[in-house]
């Protein structure tokens, strides 16, 4: 059976022209910084986002992680959305193993905070608070309809926090998605932000990594805590090759994952049954409803997976699925017949 596995954008698999370079790929020890490869990946990767130096990392939850231990002392405050990855997804790691509060605002659907609720979120220099020290976004936005947030809107946000002092970490996990759909560049939308990380193994299609982005002083203070949290790798460029496929190759076909997308949620929309609103569908991410009240939303995810399409419930009516290198026109279609043909089933 044909399966079109929609769960995310995670699960795609190198390309062959990866697979061709991590074979022949010139190796050493990273955590010497002897790895010409890795260190090849985190030039290229600086020089694209406009930043002195990078620093690659297992994860995209590490680089989260070692991005805001890096800006933040133990006690203090970051300025967050409720729906944002680093604190729904990452295991409460930045309080947990940093000492590091969240201080959580409500994310529209678009992604993005109030202005005014993050001035009013920067507590004033007081003992009985703890210290704000970060300010932290996420583009595109995977909860809020996989949005793409605007250079206008992050430059407003960088306002506010250059007038107190602030810097911003952006989790760019699918940061690229972001500036194709926007027509933009990575460089352009993160010109006035202090660090950036992406992600290498999602719509990149690599079999893993995420690098971080920012000053020389940063880095050097980020790949410290790398090591102490376990991310220092030794030939790390048996993957780090993979990375430097994807940033020449990868980038611009982002585009078909948005097409792909689109196509998928216009002919759900169409299903009696679920509902999507086309509006939201801006990237590679789709969610849809379940209003077809004779139907139990965790029986739809099984009988759909019987049935060769694979996604995910994120809530008790609530569906998301990623198109991705792996899911070519074909089995978007598919994914649709099926659709149709499970909710049109007595």
């Amino acid at each position: 059976m044909e399966i079109v596995d929609l769960r995310s954008d995670t699960v795609t698999l190198p390309t062959e022209s990866m697979r061709q370079a991590m074979a022949v790929a010139e190796l050493g020890d990273d955590v010497f910084e002897e790895d010409p490869t890795v260190n090849a990946l985190e030039k290229k990767a600086a020089d694209i986002f406009g930043k002195e130096k990078a620093l690659l990392v297992p994860s995209g939850t590490m680089a989260n992680l070692v991005s805001v231990l890096t800006h933040c002392d133990r006690g203090t405050e970051v300025i967050l959305g409720d729906k944002a990855h680093t604190y729904m997804y990452e295991a409460g790691g930045i309080a947990a193993f940093g000492g590091v509060q969240p201080r959580t605002l409500n994310n529209h659907d678009d992604g993005t905070i109030d202005l005014d609720e993050i001035k009013g979120a920067i507590r004033p220099d007081n003992v009985h608070f703890p210290k704000t020290q970060l300010i932290g976004l996420e583009n595109s936005h995977n909860v809020c309809y996989g949005a793409p947030i605007s250079k206008d809107y992050i430059d407003a946000v960088a306002k506010i926090a250059n007038e107190n002092g602030l810097p911003i970490h952006i989790d760019g996990a699918r940061i690229f998605n972001a500036a194709v759909a926007l027509g933009t560049t990575v460089k352009s939308l993160t010109e006035n932000v202090d660090s950036v990380s992406f992600c290498m193994s999602k719509g990149l299609s690599c079999p893993v990594g995420s690098v971080i982005c920012s000053s020389a002083q940063f880095i050097a203070k980020a790949r410290r805590l790398r090591k102490g949290l376990g991310g220092g790798m030794r030939q790390a460029g048996i993957f780090a090759v993979s990375g430097l496929v994807a940033l020449d190759e990868m980038v611009d076909r982002l585009k078909d994952d948005h097409a792909n997308a689109r196509r998928l949620a216009e002919g759900i929309s169409e299903i009696e049954g679920l509902s999507v609103d086309l509006n939201h569908v801006k990237t590679n991410i789709v969610y849809a409803e379940l209003t077809d009240d004779n139907k139990n939303l965790d029986e739809v995810v099984t009988a759909m997976g019987d049935r060769g399409v694979q996604f995910f419930a994120v809530g008790p009516a609530r569906i998301r699925m990623v198109a991705n290198r792996g899911v070519e026109g074909d089995g978007i279609e598919k994914a649709i017949k099926e659709f149709s043909s499970y909710f049109s089933s007595a």
